[in-house]
C-alpha cells in the first residue's frame, strides 16, 4: 500500500467520523425530546383519532361495531352516516342540561379561583415570616386524594347533618338542600374545585411574580406609587403570559370536570342527581357509554360523539380566552413599555444626580487620568 493510498484512507476515515459527529450533533436534540412525542402518539393522539372513528360508528361494548351510525327515530331518519351519532346527541335535552351545568360550575369555580390565587400569590410574595411554610401550606389541598376530598366535603355539605347546615340551624336559619337544589349543588361542587386548585394556581402565579425584576418595583415605589397602584400598573401587566396559561388550563379542567360531581353524589352509581341537577358533560358521557349499556344500542359511539363535541367546545372557549387575553396584553403593551421607559429614565437620572452629589464623577476622572500616566 502506497503512502498516498494510506493517506486517502485516513482522510476518508476522518471525513466519516466528522460526518458522524455532525449527525450526532444535529440529531441529539431530537433524540432527547423523542420520548415525549412517542408517548404522546401512543397515549394521546392515537386514542383521540380512535375515538373519532368510534364516534362515526354504531359501536357497543357488548355487540361491537355495526357500521356507520344511525340517528334513528330521534332525528326521523334511518339512513346511516358518519355524523349520525352527533345528530343524535344534539337532539338530546339531557346533553344541554349537562352542558349548562358544566358551564355554571366552571364559572363558579374558575373565576373566584383565579382571583383568590392572584391575591394569595401577592400576599405570599411579601416579606412574611416563615414564608416557606405558608407557600408549602397552600399546596396541601392539591396533593389530597380526590376520594379523601370527597369524604371531607360529604360531611360539610350533607343535606341533613352537614357542618354548614348544623351551623345554619343553630343560628335560626333553614338548612340548604345541597344535593336537591341546582344552584347550591353547583356552589358546593365549585367549592371543592376551588379548595383543591387554588393553591396550585397560587404557586404558579407566585413564581411569575418572583421573576419580575425588583428594581422595576422599587422604581415604582420611588415614583410614589402605593402597593395597589404598583400591583395594578406594574405587577399585573407583567403577569399576563402566566395569567393566559392559568386561565386556559382552568378552562380546560373546568369544562371537563368529572371527579368532584361524582364524589359529591355519594353513591355507587354514576352521579348527576335525581333530576340531573349537577350532571356534567363528562358524567353524561360516562353514563351513556359505560352505565346505560344495552345490547344492540350504539352507546359507546354516541358517548364518543359527546367526547368530541366537548373537545370542540373546550378548544373554542380556550381560543376565545386566548384571543381576549392576548388582545388585552397587546392593547396594554404600549402603555407598559412607556411606563417602563419612564421609570428606567427616572432611575438613571436619580443615579446620575446621586453620583454628582457624592463626587463619584470627579474621583472617576482623577482615577482615569492617573491610569493614563
Amino acid at each position: 500500500m502506497t503512502a498516498r493510498q494510506s493517506h486517502g484512507q485516513a482522510k476518508s476515515k476522518q471525513d466519516w467520523h466528522s460526518r458522524l459527529e455532525m449527525f450526532e450533533w444535529k440529531a441529539s436534540p431530537y433524540l432527547y425530546i423523542a420520548p415525549f412525542f412517542i408517548l404522546f402518539l401512543i397515549v394521546g393522539l392515537f386514542p383521540l383519532l380512535y375515538t373519532m372513528w368510534i364516534a362515526t360508528r354504531q359501536f357497543n361494548t357488548l355487540t361491537g361495531d355495526a357500521g356507520f351510525a344511525v340517528c334513528g327515530s330521534t332525528c326521523g331518519t334511518t339512513n346511516a352516516s358518519w355524523f349520525g351519532n352527533f345528530m343524535w346527541v344534539l337532539h338530546q335535552p339531557t346533553f344541554y342540561v349537562a352542558l349548562r351545568n358544566s358551564v355554571s360550575i366552571f364559572l363558579l369555580s374558575s373565576v373566584p379561583q383565579i382571583i383568590i390565587a392572584l391575591w394569595l400569590a401577592w400576599v405570599l410574595d411579601a416579606n412574611l415570616k416563615a414564608k416557606t411554610f405558608w407557600r408549602m401550606g397552600v399546596l396541601l389541598p392539591y396533593i389530597v386524594a380526590p376520594s379523601a376530598a370527597g369524604i371531607i366535603f360529604s360531611q360539610v355539605f350533607s343535606d341533613k347533618m352537614g357542618a354548614i347546615n348544623v351551623l345554619l340551624q343553630q343560628i335560626g336559619m333553614q338548612p340548604i338542600m345541597w344535593h336537591g337544589n341546582t344552584f347550591w349543588s353547583h356552589v358546593a361542587i365549585a367549592t371543592i374545585v376551588n379548595w383543591r386548585y387554588i393553591g396550585y394556581n397560587t404557586l404558579i402565579l407566585l413564581a411569575a411574580m418572583q421573576a419580575i425584576p425588583r428594581d422595576v418595583l422599587e422604581a415604582a415605589v420611588v415614583d410614589g406609587a402605593g402597593k395597589w397602584r404598583t400591583f395594578r400598573s406594574v405587577t399585573l401587566p407583567m403577569l399576563r403570559p402566566t395569567l393566559i396559561f392559568v386561565i386556559i388550563t382552568s378552562t380546560i379542567g373546568g369544562l371537563q370536570i368529572f371527579d368532584e360531581p361524582q364524589m359529591f353524589h355519594n353513591g355507587a352509581s354514576a352521579g348527576g342527581g335525581a333530576n340531573n341537577q349537577y350532571l356534567t358533560v363528562s358524567l353524561y358521557l360516562y353514563k351513556l357509554g359505560f352505565v346505560s349499556v344495552t345490547p344492540g344500542q350504539p352507546n359507546l359511539g354516541r358517548a364518543a360523539a359527546v367526547a368530541w363535541i366537548l373537545f370542540l367546545i373546550v378548544v373554542a372557549i380556550s381560543l376565545l380566552n386566548y384571543a381576549l387575553t392576548q388582545r388585552l396584553a397587546t392593547g396594554g403593551q404600549s402603555r407598559e413599555s412607556k411606563e417602563a421607559a419612564r421609570l428606567s429614565a427616572q432611575r438613571d437620572e436619580a443615579e446620575r444626580q446621586k453620583a454628582i452629589r457624592t463626587g463619584v464623577n470627579g474621583r472617576m476622572d482623577a482615577q482615569q487620568v492617573a491610569e493614563r500616566k
